[in-house]
């Protein structure tokens, strides 16, 4: 069995060609492996039909299939997660459901787990048909990512993996908050290939991977896996101490040559200012470290499953399976 993530969030448009490519793939890697697709669709809160689309996309399928509806939005790592919980294949993928990474993905994903030569298999973007801004933005993120979080990050981001059992478990046992599941992938180590792909232009709807979104994500990225923030208010402490120390030589020196006709005022004002500002920085320093081990000790769940369905496949079609319901 091959699981395959699919995190849904306003994607109903693009669902009908998307479960049509995957019936291929399915026939694909059956044919070339004798191994059968499981998809597992998580719809992450998501304010369209996309959930009732599936309904009446997935018994009809050739593969079996998995519907999973978030109780709310959690994020589409999160998603992910779900669903690598719910999987049940030695081997594991992830597509995004707009279509702008090709299906066809998954075949190269698993063709190098099969082989026995990686644990972990890495989308690689070479190109993106995305507007000028949005490549703007994206590959300054990426670039901020790999000098300021992971230098091991491909120069086009990573979005989509796939990986054995063995990295699926081990990393379904980190159960950080405010984290990154691309950051905790490289932070496992393992046996890691890539595969390069191009991503195709966007035919439904807009990306809801907004800049705040990006940006969020690259903050908690930083606190979570590096001490960056602590070292750069240590080094400005430094040399704000320096600073502090050179200028009080010279108001000193001035005092006792008559250049200072109030004593104490400018430097007061100044050194006020200063260590006014270095303290509070430093304290929301702190504070997001605080805050981000305070939400990992309140050990609350990543994601609520509100309802779940198993569709056994084109042969089972007609009685699909109630896994929960909440």
């Amino acid at each position: 069995m091959y699981s395959v993530i699919i995190p849904v969030y306003l994607n109903q448009e693009s669902l009908p060609e998307l479960v049509d490519q995957l019936n291929e793939i399915d026939r694909t890697i059956h044919e070339r492996y004798g191994i059968q697709l499981e998809a597992l669709f998580v719809v992450d809160g998501s304010p369209d039909d996309s959930h009732a689309t599936l309904e009446e996309l997935l018994p009809q399928a050739r593969f079996s299939s998995k519907l999973i509806l978030h109780a709310r939005n959690f994020g589409s790592f999160v998603a992910i997660r779900t669903g690598l919980q719910a999987g049940t294949g030695p081997y594991y993928g992830m597509i995004a459901a707009d279509l702008q990474e090709p299906p066809d993905l998954l075949v190269s994903f698993l063709t190098a787990l099969v082989s026995g030569n990686c644990d972990i298999v890495i989308g690689v973007r070479q190109t993106r048909a995305d507007s000028r801004t949005s490549l703007f933005w994206s590959s300054l993120f990426w670039r901020l990512y790999r000098t300021l979080v992971v230098s091991e990050i491909p120069p086009g981001g990573v979005d989509l993996f796939g990986c054995n059992k063995q990295v699926r478990n081990e990393l379904l046992q980190l159960e950080e908050a405010n984290s990154s599941l691309i950051g905790l992938v490289f932070w496992l180590g393992f046996r890691r290939t890539e595969v390069p792909y191009q991503r195709r232009a966007r035919k439904h709807g807009k990306s809801a991977w907004t800049l705040r979104k990006r940006l969020r994500y690259l903050v908690d990225s930083i606190f979570a896996f590096t001490s960056l923030p602590i070292r750069l208010v240590t080094l400005i402490g430094v040399v704000g101490v320096a600073i502090s120390a050179a200028f009080g030589i010279f108001v000193l020196v001035a005092r006792m040559l008559g250049a200072i006709a109030v004593p104490g005022y400018a430097t007061m004002i100044i050194m006020t200012m200063f260590f006014g500002a270095l303290n509070l920085t430093a304290i929301g320093v702190v504070g997001a470290y605080v805050y981000r081990g305070y939400e990992n000790t309140k050990r609350r769940p990543l994601a609520i499953v509100r309802h779940a369905r198993s569709f056994g496949g084109s042969s089972e079609t007609k009685n699909p399976q109630t896994l929960s319901s909440a």
